[in-house]
């Protein structure tokens, strides 16, 4: 998935992304009930239209149901959109992008969680120095 994926989706789409990721995979009828403010039945059936012709979903059929399902692991889906969010709202910094989600964090971090930005900061520089 390109990096820029995500900056072609709709507000409606990115949510109805959101809520096929959260449960795993939804019917029409489950996409409308997850949106706050739903539009019609035939309207989120024809963005989820959108969303499989634009490639971030797939369908199955079950009997006469259809199944909407993510094409893109979760994983590489959180790389993209907060890939675009560091460039668009950091100017490509990743320190203030962390900086950022401490500072909003709603309870402190534990003895184990910042042992663990350690180790993983240590893990980093490890691998470039042996680029280098």
């Amino acid at each position: 998935m390109k990096k820029k994926l995500f900056e072609r989706l709709s507000r409606r789409e990115r949510q109805i992304i959101e809520i096929i990721y959260r449960i795993g995979e939804a019917t029409v009828a489950q996409v409308q009930e997850g949106l706050s403010d739903p539009p019609s039945y035939s309207s989120v059936r024809a963005l989820l239209g959108i969303l499989v012709k634009k490639g971030f979903v797939k369908f199955e059929k079950r009997g006469k149901t259809y199944v909407y399902l993510p094409t893109v692991s979760r994983e590489k889906a959180r790389h993209s959109a907060l890939s675009n969010i560091v460039q668009t709202y950091f100017d490509g910094s990743v320190e203030g992008v962390v900086t950022t989600l401490i500072d909003i964090s709603a309870t402190e971090l534990t003895d184990r969680e910042l042992e663990k930005l350690e180790e993983i900061i240590r893990e980093r520089r490890r691998k470039e120095g042996a680029h280098e």
